[in-house]
């Protein structure tokens, strides 16, 4: 290649004297291609004295491969640069237009309505993913430390549900973690996090409840609240205490018989305060002491994007603004967390008697009730055990002695020593006058807990009977107005007996609450389920309700509709998304908020 001087093209022109219009185009050709060469030997020489040109010419060879492979790649598919460019001009106009069509439309303002039908009501959208799971973890790590916060397997399948729940978890409702907070700061941090990150959240608070209460049915994080089981304050003269939720009820009532007080509610055994307060739970004291929501002055709650309220102060009463106490009363953790409560006292009795009566039949003893109930006795408890309740625990051999296996009634009395006594007498008579066949009365404070043992171990009993491991129990209540008490129990009592299950009743008679307690396999069911679900129907035809204390859960939901109206459901609906707009807390219990599967409900 030439390194001679180039001269400008109209002096060469002019040397050489060609004039043609052929001579000049060859030279301007050769011009043209002379300058190309020394441009690039100058480019050359000078790139060989760097780096920075060796890395260009390689970044250019690469950039004509790849210009290459593109080419092969265009011709293979039949398509062609101008093709390609021309389908995304469109796409990208066409996305545009959509997007400024979308932009242009009016946004649906938010309903007025006071209720929300379950047509209307969105799916909830929670983000339950492996990496934001995995992310919340570390989270929860930094708030109460890496020893409370566990993934075990038996962690998160005792978690999940419990064999005498009556509904029957699956195996892919289970949470992907288990917290345990000590404090409402660390619950308000917790929840936080898990409104962020868009995570579902279930209390649980003892796991003794019956209607898949706590079933992990959106997976997420469950907040267990068995390390938040201090009593924080007493104040004796006022007659109330603050506790936290994963205190029991029984130890409760241990450290008040110091002081001489008690805390009546008395739900099975193992029942904590945050479970109690959750499905509004009773016992077998609330004929004379009323429910759980009679006991509850106030309450701590954090809400679902951990907001912490308290809903009052410590006065026995109020009426200032809505009552929110009652309301998170039986809401089973759909509204809220409680973190706190403070509760009613009362003094213990001066003197206590249990007595027992026997009867021919359950109706004869149900009669009984309604006479007692009507005549005005001040009895403290009075409760129901069939036949089949009193074979299963004479077969169990959990208490000391053998009874009668017979429909059987227990009564339990309060007051003065000569109230007491005289209350005994009073019911002794009408039990007579009822067919009793038998009455017995405790003579001091041993034989009255050894009579009133065979009430407590009536579910554990019946557990005793099953035949292998595929066994279950299911334990449902219903409760009726006390004059249709006889009718209802008569009858499911004929259809037990008619579909070949093991089954008994059990009840808190004197408010008109009984319970079923079933046991069957797999393949019995369906069985099962048709028991219930007339004893329920029964329950409601005659203006009765789907559950005395056992709370709603998975189980009973479907049922509301039918017992109050369908408005009244929707209402409720509205209540929950307007508490938990996302529906973090404890979603699908006493509520749905999608519609069902086809054949998920059973037919009224």
């Amino acid at each position: 290649m030439s390194t001679s001087k180039l001269y400008p093209l109209p002096v060469i022109l002019r040397r050489t004297g060609q004039t043609s219009r052929g001579a000049r185009q060859r030279i301007q050709q050769a011009y043209v291609c002379e300058r190309r060469s020394l441009h690039i030997s100058r480019s050359l020489r000078e790139e060989q004295k760097s780096f920075k040109g060796q890395l260009y010419e390689s970044t250019s060879q690469r950039i004509q491969r790849e210009r290459a492979e593109q080419q092969r790649f265009v011709e293979q598919r039949g398509g062609s640069n101008a093709g390609r460019s021309s389908a995304t001009i469109f796409a990208v106009l066409a996305s545009g237009l959509g997007c400024y069509y979308l932009g242009s439309l009016n946004h649906a303002p938010p309903s007025t309505a006071s209720t929300t039908p379950l047509g209307l009501s969105e799916p909830p959208k929670h983000d339950t993913s492996p990496s934001n799971m995995q992310a919340a973890w570390g989270d929860f790590v930094e708030i109460v430390g890496e020893d409370n916060v566990s993934t075990t397997e038996g962690d998160l399948q005792s978690h999940s549900g419990s064999d005498w729940s009556s509904y029957t978890t699956k195996d892919t409702e289970r949470p992907f973690l288990i917290v345990y907070p000590s404090t409402t700061e660390e619950v308000s941090k917790i929840a936080k996090i898990c409104h962020d990150r868009k995570i579902p959240i279930t209390g649980y608070s003892g796991g003794t409840s019956l209607e898949g209460h706590y079933s992990a049915t959106r997976n997420g994080v469950c907040v267990d609240f068995g390390r938040m089981d201090k009593i924080l304050e007493l104040h004796k003269d006022d007659l109330d205490v603050i506790v936290q939720p994963g205190l029991g009820w029984e130890l409760l009532n241990e450290e008040l018989a110091k002081e001489n007080l008690f805390f009546p509610p008395d739900p099975g055994p193992g029942a904590l305060i945050g479970g109690m307060v959750g499905t509004g739970c009773s016992g077998t004291n609330a004929y004379h002491y009323g429910t759980m929501r009679e006991w509850v002055v106030s309450l701590t709650v954090v809400l679902a994007d951990g907001t912490v309220i308290k809903t009052r102060q410590r006065p026995r009463k109020s009426s200032a603004g809505y009552d929110l106490t009652r309301m998170f009363i039986g809401s089973e953790g759909t509204l809220g967390l409680v973190t706190e409560a403070t509760l009613k006292l009362t003094v213990t009795p001066k003197s206590s008697s249990v007595a027992v009566a026997s009867f021919p039949t359950v109706r004869d003893a149900a009669e009984c009730v309604s006479r007692i109930v009507g005549e005005g006795v001040p009895i403290a408890a009075v409760e129901i055990l069939d036949d089949v309740q009193m074979r299963c625990i004479n077969e169990a051999g959990s208490t000391s002695r053998q009874w009668k296996e017979v429909p059987t009634l227990f009564f339990k009395f309060s007051g003065t020593p000569s109230g007491v006594k005289e209350h005994i007498g009073i019911v002794q008579k009408l039990a007579k006058s009822n067919g009793s066949k038998s009455f017995e009365f405790a003579k001091d404070k041993d034989e009255a807990a050894e009579l009133w043992s065979a009430r407590k171990e009536a579910l554990w009993s019946v557990l005793a009977k099953r035949r292998d491991e595929s066994d279950h129990v299911w334990t449902t209540d219903v409760a009726v107005p006390i004059s249709r008490l006889p009718d209802i129990i008569e009858q499911t009592k004929e259809d037990i007996g008619s579909c070949g299950l093991l089954a008994s009743i059990v009840g808190h008679v004197g408010d008109g609450n009984f319970h079923a307690i079933l046991l069957f396999n797999d393949k019995e069911r369906k069985v099962a389920e048709e028991v219930v679900h007339r004893m329920v129907k029964r329950a409601v035809e005659m203006e009765g309700t789907v559950t005395g204390e056992h709370g709603v859960g998975l189980i009973k939901r479907d049922y509301l509709a039918h017992e109050m109206s369908e408005t009244t459901v929707d209402a409720m609906r509205k209540l929950k998304q307007a508490f938990d707009p996302l529906c973090l807390l404890n979603c699908d219990k006493i509520v749905r908020v999608q519609k069902p599967k086809p054949g998920e409900v059973q037919p009224w």
